[in-house]
Order: C-alpha cells, then structure tokens, then sequence
C-alpha cells in the first residue's frame, strides 16, 4: 500500500527571496507572494504545515495597479469607537505607507487560521532599495509578470 508522505517541521528546506517590486502590479505579485510564503511550489506542500519560504519585498513604493485603481481604490478601518470609520484613498496610502498596500493584499490571499498568521510573519515589505536581511544570503527572485 502507498502512503502519502506528510512534511515534517524538521524536513522543510526555507530559503530567503528578495522580490523588486518596480513597476509590478500588486494583484499579480500578491498572489505569487502569497504562493511562496504557503510553500505551494514545493513538492512537499502539505495543507496543515507551513512548508513556504521567507519574502522580502523592496521598492514598495514603485508598485503599480490597473484600471481606475489609482484613484477610486479605498482602506478603510475602524477605530472601535461610534462614527470611527476612517477612509483612505489608494494614492494617499501610497504616499505615507506603501508597506501596507502590499502586506494588506497578500494577507487577504492566505489562509485566516493560525497558520495564515504565521506565514503573514515570514513577509518583509519595505519602502527603498534597501533591507536588513542580508545575513539571511536571500536569492533574487523575479516572478515574472
């Protein structure tokens, strides 16, 4: 009889990629992002363990979108409080924190369990050309879209 082989924590090879994010548009490198942290290109991706890599994600800010995105896309997010709703265009939060443009897509294309939540941990997003990751030997990685 065969039996499927599951991964295990201590079988898992991670590796560190360094994505540029110029002229890319953000769905696109979202969900390759995403793919990559879950480990989905791995042979040994098992849906219950997190077989993914580490991203880091430079030049945030050069990311592009398509259609009427740049001006109709909007955040919003809740204070808690009555009439706490706040509102921010796309172009706005482009300019003060195009970190989270990123991380918010990828985040909404993983799981939301536990496990999603760990894997939204191993993205590094950051606003130049410039990380602090170098220790970590990160392969250039161009995903190609």
């Amino acid at each position: 009889m065969k039996r499927t082989d599951v991964a295990k924590k201590k079988d898992i090879d991670k590796k560190w990629f360094v994505v540029d994010a110029t002229d890319k548009v953000l769905g696109r490198l979202a969900s390759d992002t995403a793919m990559l942290l879950m480990g989905k290109n791995k042979p040994v991706w098992t849906p219950n363990v997190d077989t993914g890599d580490f991203v880091i994600i430079i030049n945030a800010e050069k990311i592009k979108v398509t259609g009427r995105k740049l001006t109709d896309k909007t955040y919003y997010k809740h204070t808690g409080y009555l009439g706490g709703l706040k509102e921010e265009s796309f172009l706005s939060m482009k300019n003060r924190k195009p970190e989270f443009i990123i991380t918010h897509a990828v985040k909404g294309m993983l799981p939301k369990t536990k496990l999603g939540r760990q894997m939204i941990k191993k993205l590094n997003v950051y606003k130049g050309k410039e990380h602090p990751h170098q220790a970590q030997n990160p392969e250039p990685l161009d995903l190609g879209r």
